[in-house]
C-alpha cells in the first residue's frame, strides 16, 4: 500500500470518526447499486447528513 493511500483512508477514518461521511464513496455506491435514482450533489448530500445527525438544529454554546 502506498503512502499516498495509507493517508488517504486515515483521513477517511477521522472524517467518519466525527461524523463526515465520505460523499465519493456515497456517489459511488448510488451509481453502482442504484443507478435509477438521482445522485444527490455535494451540498445537498452534506445538508442530509447534518440533518440526520443533528436533527436539522444548528446549536450554539454561547
Amino acid at each position: 500500500m502506498t503512502i499516498k493511500r495509507s493517508l488517504g483512508l486515515v483521513g477517511q477514518s477521522l472524517s467518519l470518526m466525527v461524523g463526515v461521511p465520505e460523499y465519493s464513496a456515497y456517489a459511488e455506491h448510488m451509481r453502482h447499486r442504484h443507478p435509477d435514482q438521482a445522485v444527490m450533489t455535494h451540498q445537498e448530500f452534506f445538508r442530509e447528513r447534518q440533518v440526520a445527525r443533528y436533527g436539522g438544529k444548528v446549536g450554539r454554546c454561547c
